[in-house]
């Protein structure tokens, strides 16, 4: 059954041809294509033309409205023209047909989008009292109003913008998220889809094309099968340069803490991730389960297809420390100390010596559950440590010499791992160039660690690293966007003729020939009068084409420099037509899958609220209204 919001708005009668900041769109009317501008949200001049040119499509749109105002009515109960105000002193509440009372109601669902807040606050009592503090005519609309009426309309002028950004988009990357729950029985997937492109201004755009739930999360084939449909809808089938894929739930991905490490998280401490024969036999079936994905993403993406660059970096440092048990010890204690300072000791006490910039790390760790999170505390532990144990009354929680060494070179081998995980996490978008001289960097750093307690860990470290990260140093596509990154070039390469090679056969693939007009930016004046009269002067010879490998060697002989990738490659795409065209590819591959696990955490939590439990989600006729995002 049709939703009333696709029955009234008046957008719905016009093309919208671009959209502009502020709100301003462009539209021609579908029926004689008069082109109007207003804002999405003053819509008068669209109702206007209706009025004056097309009178039988504008008695159309007044009765819609009508059904819109019964549906209200429904909802909330018919009002009887305007009501008065109980708390203000004879103050008539607004009119379900007034301007303003729209123009809140769509500032709500606005909020609830861009702040990731679930439907369900327009219930709450505190929210309520805001908005009659604010404006006491306004009449609150319920939950159930705002996600079948406006959010479904919002998701669909979003895709709209996205479908269109994406038609002057050469090529594009894309992201695939897997996000998956178990619990009271139930277990419940989400997908999420984000393009990556940049512009003709050399800008890169990041969309969430879709974020939706999946019945069986754990079949490739059905991921797959929507991802294809999202491509087709979104126009992006025969444009996408990479996938950037790992289908293992992103809950088991962020998993991964410092093992006893265990910090209290409001008041409640973490819970313990089971024993160790329960952790191996969990591993070997995501192991497993992992390889049969990843075969079957292989057979069906081909080379499109790679893996999450900062996941491998997080499992080989699980591999890592969880090479060396003996280390969870002494992180323990840890951990039973920091939890007994945060519980005793005034935060005001803690600012004198961590500052107030760490003062609420303090207080309540929000993100302890990632181990590059704890490193940081434990770094700040280490540091301090003789404070803290001045300021301690139990000697049980007192670390020996020997445990306080050991946090200590751990926290030393760790440190680069931090940084390159810091680099390419984080709402930024960070391309692949990062990738190859973060595992070139981290080789050199464990081959010269000096350890006297966590030997095992630096071994275990650095066969985790060959293991899963050898093969970028190797891959054409990460010598391509290492090299193509000014800040790289082949500075980092021990055998550059070598390197060379492997990105002028990259490049090839990748690039198309240039037409006469794209090679000359200046045309030849065509015969007059005054070209006759002065013939007698000789021509300026034609500028010859450059070939793949004249551009690579003349970027190459200019210095690295720290200017931004795509700002350099915007003002050097004249003097490097051809790797400029590969570089708007490359650079749109991320090194990390985007990080949607807040819209995941947000969208299960409302399902688990709303009436219906978790089902109430994947039973709405659009489930991509979860989060619609724009750029």
């Amino acid at each position: 059954m049709q939703s009333v919001s696709d029955q009234v708005s008046i957008l719905d009668y016009f093309n919208i041809v671009c959209e502009g900041e502020n709100g301003k769109i462009e539209s021609n009317c579908k029926a004689c294509g008069t082109r109007i501008q207003a804002k999405r949200t003053v819509t008068s001049n669209f109702v206007t033309h209706l009025k004056r040119k097309h009178q039988a499509m504008y008695d159309e749109f007044v009765r819609k409205k009508d059904v819109k105002r019964e549906a209200m009515q429904m909802c909330t109960g018919p009002p009887s023209g305007r009501v008065i105000s109980q708390s203000g002193a004879g103050m008539n509440k607004f009119d379900y047909s007034d301007p303003r009372q729209s123009l809140i109601s769509e500032a709500i669902a606005k909020m609830i989008i861009r702040d990731l807040q679930p439907a369900q606050i327009v219930e709450n009592e505190g929210f309520r009292e805001l908005l009659q503090l604010l404006e006491p005519r306004y009449i609150p609309v319920p939950c159930h109003y705002i996600q079948q009426q406006l959010l479904p309309a919002y998701v669909t002028q979003v895709q709209l913008a996205a479908k269109q950004a994406l038609k002057g988009a050469e090529s594009c990357s894309v992201t695939l998220d897997l996000w998956s729950s178990v619990g009271h029985n139930t277990s419940v997937g989400f997908l999420g889809v984000t393009c990556h492109f940049i512009n003709t201004d050399w800008h890169i755009r990041s969309a969430l094309l879709a974020c939706l739930p999946l019945p069986d999360h754990s079949n490739t084939q059905q991921v797959l099968s929507e991802f294809d449909e999202i491509s087709e809808s979104h126009g992006i089938s025969g444009k996408v340069f990479r996938v950037v894929a790992d289908l293992s739930p992103c809950e088991n991905r962020s998993a991964f803490r410092l093992p006893g490490f265990n910090l209290v998280r409001n008041g409640e401490e973490d819970e313990e991730d089971g024993s160790d024969e329960e952790s191996s036999a969990g591993e070997a079936k995501d192991a497993i389960s992992s390889k049969e994905n990843n075969k079957s993403l292989d057979q069906c993406l081909g080379r499109s297809r790679i893996d999450c660059f900062a996941r491998l970096l997080a499992q080989c440092v699980k591999e890592g420390v969880c090479g060396s048990p003996q280390i969870s010890i002494p992180l323990n204690k840890g951990a039973h100390l920091y939890n007994y300072i945060i519980a005793t000791v005034a935060p005001e006490k803690l600012v004198q010596v961590f500052g107030s910039s760490t003062s609420t790390n303090w207080q309540r760790p929000s993100s302890t559950y990632k181990w590059n999170a704890q490193l940081k505390i434990l770094r700040q532990m280490v540091e301090s440590m003789d404070f803290l144990e001045d300021i301690v009354d139990r000697h049980d929680l007192v670390l020996s010499n020997l445990e306080k060494a050991e946090l200590r070179e751990l926290v030393e081998v760790l440190e680069p791992f931090e940084e390159a995980s810091d680099m390419v996490q984080g709402d930024k978008h960070v391309s692949i160039s990062l990738a190859l001289p973060c595992v070139l960097g981290l080789r050199k750093h464990l081959a010269e660690v000096v350890t006297h307690q966590c030997s095992g860990i630096v071994m275990a470290l650095s066969q985790a690293l060959d293991r899963r990260l050898a093969g970028i140093l190797e891959d054409p596509l990460y010598v391509t966007a290492t090299t193509l990154d000014p800040q790289f070039k082949l500075s980092w390469s021990s055998d550059s003729d070598w390197h060379k090679q492997v990105l002028l056969e990259e490049v090839g693939k990748h690039t198309r020939p240039l037409s006469p007009l794209e090679h000359h930016s200046e045309a030849q004046p065509s015969p007059s009068k005054r070209c006759k009269l002065f013939s007698f002067i000789k021509q300026r010879p034609t500028t010859q084409a450059k070939t793949v490998e004249q551009e690579l060697s003349t970027y190459l002989h200019e210095e690295p420099t720290d200017e931004d990738p795509l700002q350099y490659w915007k003002r050097k795409s004249i003097d490097f037509p051809l790797l400029s065209q590969v570089a708007k590819k490359v650079f749109t591959v991320p090194a990390t899958t985007t990080s949607v696990d807040q819209i995941f955490n947000m969208a299960y939590g409302e399902s688990e609220n709303a009436d219906g439990g978790l089902q109430s989600l994947a039973g709405r006729t659009e489930p991509r209204a979860i989060k619609p995002v724009g750029y």
